[in-house]
């Protein structure tokens, strides 16, 4: 995160490639390529003793890896605004200058009768519009959780600003990934819970069948319809190229830099520390499984994520046809994670002698 931000600070790097270099994808492509390694048998040289299966140790690295996964998820959505704000507000204007008379009294007269918001629309146009985030309930019921959220927003600004910056930082933890991780290690670690939710339905498991099972079937697709999204908007940009449009600027060296780090930097650095600690401290158990997965971790390309992380944060669409091109590249290139993926194995099986 701090290189992100010296790059972003030094170079003038776009706001993004912070969070570019801070996540990577840590759930599609870590399960694939773990899967890949079992069927080419490489994890039997990873297992602990003889009594250890490859099969045992699939099942720990899946482990490692979903539990990356969830502490990764949760910091993406939790500090990926924070870092995707370009900290360069406009400037705010001067409150001694005088506002400037150039309109004739008629449309000021108009003007101060029919007050328009931004998207130059009064305050009877804006009830009848509607767009993806209009209310559907009914109006009585929305004006009065608007008058709510104005006195809580009133009641909030009360509290001393160093509080609620605390207060906030905490809030941002609090996201769906991190939220649906206590709930499945609650349902996990209850053997009541666990039995009617995961056991077959001739065990017990009355919401395997229906519940579980339609729950894993969308969380699966989300990697996938992330890529789709990446595509649409990849097209959207390639359409505006042709027709002489602005389609997001990417500068070759913003993709060349962020691609050193993920590919090459990031593995040096993971393979040399986890290196150090598993052979000169006890501070990780003995297992090679682990290592390995510990050095893979930290490689590959950047999430796909930051798709929709830019969507969160409102980004402007010429940013995320810019993400869209980097993502592409970056997961072009990425069978450079080979590199990463033999130098960990040799370092893991260097540590088991």
């Amino acid at each position: 995160m701090a290189l992100g931000m010296l790059l972003k600070r030094a170079f003038k790097f776009p706001a993004w490639c912070v969070p570019a270099i801070c996540f990577n994808n840590t759930t599609a492509l870590p399960l694939l390529l773990i899967q890949a390694l079992d069927t080419a048998g490489i994890l039997t040289n990873l297992t602990m003793s003889e009594s250890d299966t490859p099969s045992a140790a699939l099942s720990r690295a899946k482990s490692y890896f979903l539990v990356s996964s969830m502490v990764g998820n949760s910091l993406t959505f939790a500090l990926g605004p924070r870092l995707l704000d370009d900290e360069e507000a406009p400037d705010k204007p001067d409150e001694n200058s005088k506002p400037s008379h150039t309109h004739s009294s008629t449309e000021s007269d108009e003007e101060y009768a029919h007050p328009t918001n931004s998207a130059g629309r009064t305050a009877e146009e804006e009830e009848e519009y509607s767009n993806e985030t209009s209310t559907l309930l009914p109006r009585s019921v929305a004006r009065s959780r608007s008058t709510a959220a104005k006195k809580s927003k009133k009641e909030w600004k009360k509290i001393p600003i160093k509080i609620r910056n605390v207060i906030s930082t905490l809030y941002s933890f609090i996201n769906a990934p991190l939220l649906g991780a206590l709930i499945g290690s609650l349902l996990g670690l209850t053997p009541p819970l666990h039995r009617i939710f995961f056991a077959s339905p001739s065990s017990g498991g009355i919401f395997k069948a229906w519940l579980t099972t339609s729950l894993k079937n969308i969380g699966e697709l989300f990697a996938a319809l992330q890529l789709v999204v990446v595509g649409a908007k990849l097209s959207s940009s390639l359409l505006r190229m042709k027709k002489g449009e602005s389609s997001g600027k990417v500068s070759s060296l913003v993709v060349l830099t962020i691609c050193f780090i993920r590919f090459i930097l990031w593995p040096i650095i993971s393979i040399g520390v986890i290196y150090l600690i598993a052979s000169h401290t006890g501070w990780l158990d003995n297992d090679p499984t682990l290592w390995f997965v510990l050095m893979l971790m930290p490689t590959g390309p950047s999430a796909t994520k930051l798709t929709a992380l830019a969507d969160v944060s409102g980004a402007d669409e010429e940013e995320n046809m810019a993400i869209a091109k980097f993502i592409t590249v970056a997961y072009a290139i990425s069978p450079l994670i080979c590199f990463a993926v033999v130098g960990s194995l040799k370092a893991s099986l260097a540590i088991k002698g």
